[in-house]
């Protein structure tokens, strides 16, 4: 069990109506609060809570439109996510009761201040290194228009002018990261036929796929619904279309891939984790058409050459420069 989720169950008598746990874990909460219902915005979390809970969480950007009577908000890593979830939440809650849980080290004390805006926070619990508070909404906002949030930005490239928009909780939201920049350097040559931005963010890499390849088809794959919907928002902005997909990793991708490009994700919330990355060097080849081939930016010191080589093919190094490495493999 998520030790944010054995705080609350500390606290059981508090959430036995009819409750919204937003951005719940992927573990048996669902099964302790038999009359809760789940809103997640991350693919695979909510996969597992499909397979397990079938019909009581939702997967998306906005709140589900079901009534519930209190609201639980599991503490994401971004402050202008935070903001967004606590408005949508709240708006729902006129006179009713919103908790926020999350760990110390995540910032759960700095979040709770965040609560004022709509009453007087108070903390109930501290344990297993997280805490939980609860504000009675007493100034309920208006709901929160979520596209009004995004953060736009150009990039200038040799082809002209790129617009991106970002959405709250994305990565590098509003600004390009060097790294992703690196790579954007590095995309000639491509073989023609089916591409795809793994971890696709705010749909950089995919928008530029897809008009400097203009013939090739382009799918952009991300676990976080704000990224695929950010991701959509900036195909529409530049005219381009794509196929956006939410799912968990490179299990959700295309068979017959040209090639898979990424500047691929290894945080999830507070936490490192490298699992995804190494999932996609491992199991890469099996989306790839043979000759088919792999190009992404990692972090230098990351090990990724002897993987990359063990399952895929000869790990060549395109750049090395600022800490990251651009490298390039093509399928045997």
């Amino acid at each position: 069990m998520d030790p944010r989720s054995e705080v609350l169950l500390r606290q059981a008598e508090l959430f036995q109506g009819d409750l919204l746990l937003a951005g719940l874990p992927a573990d048996d909460l669902l099964g302790q609060l038999p009359h809760a219902h789940g809103w997640s915005w991350h693919a695979g979390e909510q996969q597992v809570l499909d397979a397990r809970f079938a019909g009581r969480s939702q997967f998306g950007t906005g709140a589900p439109q079901r009534s519930f009577d209190s609201a639980v908000l599991f503490l994401p890593k971004s402050r202008e996510l935070t903001d967004y979830l606590l408005q949508a939440l709240a708006a729902r809650l006129g006179g009713r009761e919103l908790f926020l849980v999350g760990e110390k080290r995540g910032g759960i004390e700095r979040a709770a201040k965040q609560l004022a805006a709509y009453g007087k926070p108070r903390k109930l619990d501290s344990a297993r290194h997280c805490q939980l508070w609860q504000v009675s909404v007493t100034q309920a906002p208006a709901a929160p228009e979520l596209h009004s949030l995004a953060q736009r930005y150009e990039l200038e490239l040799s082809d002209g002018p790129l617009q991106v928009l970002s959405l709250p909780g994305v990565f590098s939201h509003g600004r390009l990261d060097r790294g992703s920049a690196l790579l954007l350097e590095q995309l000639d040559g491509l073989p023609s036929g089916h591409l795809l931005d793994f971890g696709c963010g705010a749909g950089v890499l995919g928008a530029v796929l897809k008009r400097r390849y203009p013939q090739n088809q382009v799918s952009l794959l991300d676990v976080d619904a704000f990224a695929v919907e950010s991701s959509r928002l900036t195909l529409a902005a530049n005219g381009l279309e794509g196929t956006v997909i939410a799912g968990d990793g490179i299990d959700a991708a295309p068979q017959e891939l040209a090639a898979i490009l990424s500047n691929p994700p290894f945080h999830q919330g507070v936490h490192t984790n490298y699992q995804a990355s190494e999932h996609l060097l491992r199991q890469a080849a099996s989306h790839l058409v043979r000759g088919g081939e792999l190009r992404l930016v990692a972090n230098s010191f990351l090990k990724y050459p002897p993987l990359i080589e063990q399952h895929l093919g000869s790990c060549q190094t395109l750049k090395d420069a600022e800490g990251f490495r651009i490298y390039r493999a093509i399928r045997r």
